[in-house]
């Protein structure tokens, strides 16, 4: 009976012990234990021979924690690209040499200063800052005759000269240089009163657009050979060029003129620039003692684009020659 009782309470120990291993992590122990470095070394030992060696891996703790954002990595900065200065025309002395004057110059007053004179201009910009006016406007051409109001004059625009400052403002446009064409022909109804309504309208102009700095009246001369019959003037080379004539006014008729030898400074180069692009193209510079208003502006000049002899095709031509001068003048013009 003793040993019937032991061999039952055995039992219920063995019965309890196994409920308790069963509901305990004893299968989890039992893999952490298989796959414990250890262990695992050592099944690797007696399966081929090897042991492990362990790998030591070192990790740092912070000394303090940042809350201020990543860092992003900057590039070296490096130097940007300058844009060249736009290059503006020198005159050599050589050049000087071949200004041909008609006119007497003041005898404090040289040539070579004013051509080493810096233009002091800017063609570029949004606003206008050529102004191109016509004070004879209904001057014309040989081949104009059909529709001449007059002998070499004409109402039509699209033979006298408001059809050349047509094609020079067009040329200068292209070139981004802002442009006032100012159409009216002043020598309308009265041809003597023509520089007092160009005068006007120059005036009114330059106040409401005070970013102009060149001023051009376009005339046609006049050339008449000893039997009254008009000529051509054209470029010695090239016929179908005609011919062009810087004006000048001065203050030597007694009139209050204190621009005009800016206005000169500006004529010597424009001259220059002329014979560069079309050797023959220019006549002698014309000094007068008018000042054909040229007193309004530093940078005012009258030109005379071929004669009444020459074709308007010619004339036009000569136009084109003078826009490129001007725009080789003019820095940062789209030449």
């Amino acid at each position: 009976m003793e040993q019937k009782v032991l061999r039952l309470s055995g039992g219920l120990v063995l019965l309890a012990l196994l409920i308790r291993l069963l509901s305990s992590s004893l299968p989890a122990r039992a893999a952490e234990f298989f796959i414990s470095p250890r262990v695992s070394s050592f099944l690797l030992f007696l399966e081929t021979g090897y042991t492990l060696r362990p790998v030591c891996v070192s990790f740092s703790e912070p000394s303090e924690v940042s809350t201020e954002a990543p860092t992003q990595t900057t590039l070296p900065t490096l130097p940007q690209p300058t844009q060249p200065e736009p290059m503006r025309q020198v005159f050599s002395q050589s050049e000087c040499e071949l200004l041909e004057l008609s006119g007497s110059l003041p005898d404090a007053l040289a040539l070579d200063s004013l051509v080493e004179a810096p233009l002091q201009w800017d063609l570029q910009g949004d606003s206008p800052t050529v102004l191109i006016f016509h004070s004879h406007g209904t001057e014309s051409y040989k081949d104009s005759a059909g529709v001449a109001s007059s002998a070499y004059h004409t109402l039509n625009p699209n033979h006298n000269m408001v059809s050349v400052g047509e094609l020079l403002a067009a040329r200068l446009e292209a070139a981004g240089i802002g442009v006032i064409h100012d159409r009216t022909l002043h020598d309308q109804p009265s041809y003597s009163d023509a520089y007092v309504s160009s005068r006007t309208a120059a005036e009114s102009y330059l106040e409401q657009y005070p970013s102009i700095q060149l001023v051009l009246d376009l005339h046609r001369d006049s050339c008449v050979d000893k039997d009254g019959n008009q000529l051509p003037l054209t470029v010695d080379t090239d016929d179908d060029v005609a011919q062009l004539m810087l004006v000048v006014g001065t203050d030597q008729g007694g009139f209050t003129h204190p621009q005009w030898q800016k206005n000169l400074s500006l004529g010597v180069k424009l001259q220059l620039q002329l014979e560069r692009l079309c050797p023959g193209i220019c006549r002698p510079i014309n000094l007068r003692n008018q000042r054909f208003n040229q007193d309004l502006s530093a940078g005012a000049l009258l030109v005379e684009v071929g004669a009444a002899g020459n074709t308007k095709e010619q004339a036009l031509q000569a136009a084109q020659v003078l826009a490129d001068a001007i725009i080789a003048l003019a820095p940062g013009a789209n030449y």
